[in-house]
């Protein structure tokens, strides 16, 4: 093969003088990517250290971190090459039209994920607090953008979808610190009401969980065609909440037993309708 070493030393020379007159725009495209990544490291770090100081919720700090940290990312990436060059404009076009058709692919997902950041927001509970909603009942383990974690009293973990949750009913048991077990006890008639009324109020008095403000109260309820229907309100933090209404329950029963007051049991009562 016959290599003209003319045609070859045009073609060195027309390269170098594209180099020599490339290089300022290379060179300066590699200045803006490496301090603008430095700077963007400098950026984040910086959010980061202020959203901590404002005590916001460690998970959205980590969140909207990582989303200015890609968006000051791509920022950069656009500069550079438009830095080089290359039209822009189409790599845009390119970019909106991947973004339509990842969020219609992902209605559910974006849907769970503005619940997260309206849950993250608002707190309507956090990490540790005993809720009911979507018909589970556990405390909250974790909140993460798009799931929230329940570990149920069986020990089981249960991952509710934040849009359903941050769209339904929330019952939060922990927020106030105090809970009231509510009883009812059914006696007969022949009961002598106000003994019973004393054994209630001893039972409660001598708990020590029970708290005495709210005060416990104990209160004839209702009256049925069988029985008369004591009312029991104790009140108790959310942490003796359950040895409360575990205790109170058991020691009402043996109560009663030991001093010969019969408990009636359930009877489903007809309107006169149903006759």
């Amino acid at each position: 093969m016959y290599i003209n070493s003319n045609q070859l030393s045009n073609y060195a020379t027309t390269f170098i003088n594209v180099l020599i007159d490339y290089s300022p725009k290379l060179i300066s495209a590699v200045l803006i990517l490496f301090i603008g990544l430095y700077a963007i490291r400098l950026i984040n770090r910086l959010i980061r250290k202020v959203m901590i100081k404002r005590n916001l919720d460690p998970t959205l700090t980590k969140f909207l971190a990582d989303i200015l940290l890609w968006a000051l990312r791509i920022l950069l990436f656009v500069t550079f090459i438009s830095k080089l060059g290359i039209e822009t404009s189409s790599f845009v076009a390119i970019l909106g039209a991947m973004g339509l058709a990842i969020g219609l692919s992902l209605q559910g997902s974006l849907s769970n994920f503005a619940g997260g950041m309206l849950i993250i927001l608002f707190k309507p509970f956090k990490v540790g607090d005993t809720i009911e909603a979507q018909g589970v009942i556990g405390t909250v383990s974790e909140i993460q953008i798009f799931v929230t974690k329940i570990l149920t009293a069986n020990n089981q973990t249960v991952f509710v979808p934040n849009g359903a949750l941050s769209n339904g009913n929330i019952m939060n048991y922990s927020m106030q610190g105090q809970r009231r077990a509510d009883f009812t006890f059914a006696v007969s008639y022949d009961t002598d009401l106000k003994k019973a009324k004393e054994i209630l109020n001893k039972i409660l008095n001598e708990n020590t969980k029970v708290l005495n403000d709210p005060a416990p109260v104990v209160f004839v309820q209702s009256l049925t065609d069988s029985a008369v229907v004591f009312a029991v309100r104790a009140w108790a933090t959310n942490e003796n909440f359950g040895n409360v209404s575990l205790e109170t329950l058991e020691n009402c029963i043996i109560a009663f037993d030991k001093e010969g007051i019969k408990i009636q049991p359930y009877v489903k009562e007809l309107s006169k309708s149903q006759n």
